[in-house]
């Protein structure tokens, strides 16, 4: 995040990029992106595993006596990921810490401290979707700081390609959107091109196909609102000139995966709503989360 968008959100530029690890090979994917990011912003990285061991294993042994196996294993895991970080971007300071807590928990507090939270994605098996929801979407829906969630395909890699761009999904309030700024600024940051996207859908299913456009844009009601949204949301923001924009008949949770394929990074607000569980994300964030092949920027709006 540069400094533009660090104030936008009310956070000193000191802060680091955090990363939760586990010793999987997506956390040192996501270990390798967070470096190229911090060394992209100039911040330092901190790499947090987070695990109740002491709630299977016991109290802490008493002084002079062997510690908790996983205990041990999470010092491995973190010092590993540390080594790796120092190989990818030597110039980049690095901290760690291992806390005896829920990584849900954990990691949430770690936000308010955080520039950006940086998680790697599992795979897509039942038992992978199950973890993915019980962390990475328990964690976007309550950090205080923009969550980036790796994709399982994730090369490592946050320094785009020469055709690189920044997606940025519309939602129903662009004006002020703290999604929006932060898209513009990553655009900025990594000099590649912002496509602003905007899904609608007609009022009725069986909507007929019946007027067609008019020279001064879309006929359909719906299409003319999300494109009005979409170039609001590009009017006053500091996006490099050239940024796109379009819309997508379809659901907003099936159009950004789509329209992000091959993308630097996916950016989509969290407006969060309270539910039984407490605070949740939205169907859109959730949908993205899961399905987009690129990594996905979430990013908490002011309530």
């Amino acid at each position: 995040m540069s400094a533009a968008s660090a104030h936008a959100f009310g956070a000193p530029l000191d802060l680091p990029l955090v990363v939760g690890v586990d010793g999987s090979e997506p956390s040192l994917r996501a270990v390798d992106w967070a470096a190229d990011e911090a060394a992209l912003r100039g911040a330092s990285l901190r790499l947090v595993y987070a695990s109740l061991w002491e709630r299977y294993e016991g109290v802490s042994p008493a002084a002079g006596t062997e510690e908790p196996s996983e205990e041990l294993m999470a010092e491995d895991v973190v010092g590993a990921a540390e080594r790796r970080a120092h190989r990818r971007q030597p110039g980049v300071k690095v901290f760690t810490d291992v806390l005896p807590e829920e990584p849900e928990y954990a990691l949430t507090r770690e936000s308010r401290s955080a520039l950006l939270l940086v998680l790697g994605r599992r795979g897509r098996s039942g038992m992978a979707e199950a973890l993915l929801g019980s962390v990475s979407v328990a964690v976007a829906g309550h950090a205080h700081c923009p969550v980036i969630v790796l994709p399982a395909n994730q090369a490592g890699r946050a320094r785009p390609p020469a055709q690189g761009r920044i997606v940025l999904g519309v939602g129903d309030s662009p004006a002020g959107s703290a999604a929006v700024r932060f898209a513009a600024e990553e655009s900025l940051l990594r000099g590649v091109p912002l496509e602003a996207v905007r899904a609608w859908r007609r009022r009725h299913p069986y909507e007929p196909h019946a007027h067609p456009p008019t020279a001064d844009g879309p006929a359909r009601p719906q299409e003319r609102q999300a494109m009005d949204l979409v170039e609001q949301a590009l009017h006053d923001s500091p996006a490099r000139p050239g940024a796109r924009h379009r819309t997508v008949e379809g659901r907003a949770q099936d159009v950004l995966p789509a329209a992000a394929h091959g993308a630097d990074l996916l950016v989509v607000g969290a407006r969060r709503r309270r539910g039984h569980f407490g605070q949740q994300l939205g169907r859109v964030a959730q949908g993205v989360l899961h399905h987009a092949d690129c990594p996905v920027a979430v990013v908490p709006e002011p309530v």
